[in-house]
C-alpha cells in the first residue's frame, strides 16, 4: 500500500486527493481561483480525516508542477515541498502536459498533442506516442495553419487540452483529432503512483515550477 497526496493547483480550478496506490479514497475541489492557497492545507487535513488516514503513513506527495499558473504553480509546489520536508518523504512532480496526454492515451490512435491555453493564439505543447514517449519537447508555440504540418503529414494527432477550440479554428487536417477530455485528479492519481513505483522522485532543493516561459513582472513606472 502507497498512500499518497496529489496536489493540483495548476489552473482556475484547484483539486487535491489522497490515493491509495492508484485508488482514489478522498478528494475535493475548489474553483476559487484566489482561494487555493488558504483551501489547500486545511482541504488536506479534511481528506486525511474523512478517509481515516493519518498524516504520518503518507508515503509521498505529488505535485502538478506546470506548465499552468504562475500563481497557482507557486501553491502548489510550495505546499507540496513543505510537506515533505517536514515527513521527511519523496516529492513527485508532474508535467501538466504529460498529465493531460496520460488521461487521453486510451483515445489515441497514433501521436497525442496536448495543448494549453496562453494569450491569444499562443499554446504550452508537447506530443507524446501512445506509451507517453515524448517526441516533441515541451514549448510555447504560436498556433498557425502549419502548425504541427510536419508530423501531420505522416502521423494522425489527437489534440486534448484546453486550448483544442483556438486550436480547431485555424488548423484543418484529415490527420488532426480533437477531444475535449481534460483530466482528472483521478487521471494524477495513477500518474504518480507509477512514478512512485518507478521511485522517479525529485531533488526537493531544486524542484522548481515548470512555466515553458520565464515568468516577468512589468517594470514599475517611475514617477
Amino acid at each position: 500500500m502507497s498512500l499518497i497526496i496529489n496536489i493540483d493547483t495548476a489552473f482556475d480550478s484547484a483539486s487535491v486527493c489522497i490515493a491509495d496506490n492508484e485508488t482514489v479514497l478522498q478528494k475535493n475541489t475548489n474553483t476559487q481561483f484566489k482561494d487555493h492557497a488558504a483551501w489547500l492545507h486545511p482541504t488536506i487535513q479534511l481528506l486525511l480525516k474523512e478517509s481515516n488516514v493519518s498524516i504520518k503513513n503518507i508515503n509521498a506527495i505529488a505535485v502538478n508542477n506546470g506548465p499552468g499558473s504562475y500563481t497557482g504553480l507557486r501553491v502548489g509546489l510550495s505546499a507540496a515541498k513543505g510537506l515533505c520536508f517536514a515527513l521527511n518523504i519523496p516529492l513527485i512532480t508532474i508535467n501538466t502536459l504529460e498529465l493531460i496526454a496520460s488521461a487521453v492515451a486510451t483515445q489515441a490512435e497514433d501521436i497525442i498533442c496536448p495543448l494549453i491555453d496562453a494569450r491569444r493564439m499562443e499554446v504550452f505543447t508537447a506530443c507524446y506516442d501512445k506509451n507517453l514517449k515524448q517526441i516533441l519537447a515541451p514549448q510555447a508555440l504560436i498556433l498557425d495553419e502549419n502548425s504541427f504540418s510536419d508530423i501531420l503529414t505522416k502521423h494522425k494527432i489527437l489534440f486534448c487540452g484546453n486550448a483544442i477550440t483556438k486550436t480547431q479554428l485555424v488548423l484543418k487536417n484529415a490527420h488532426a483529432n480533437f477531444t475535449d477530455y481534460h483530466y482528472s485528479i483521478e487521471d494524477m492519481a495513477h500518474l504518480s503512483f507509477e512514478k512512485f513505483e518507478r521511485k522517479d522522485f525529485a531533488d526537493m532543493a531544486y524542484s522548481a515550477p515548470f512555466y515553458v516561459k520565464e515568468f516577468y513582472t512589468p517594470a514599475a513606472r517611475k514617477k
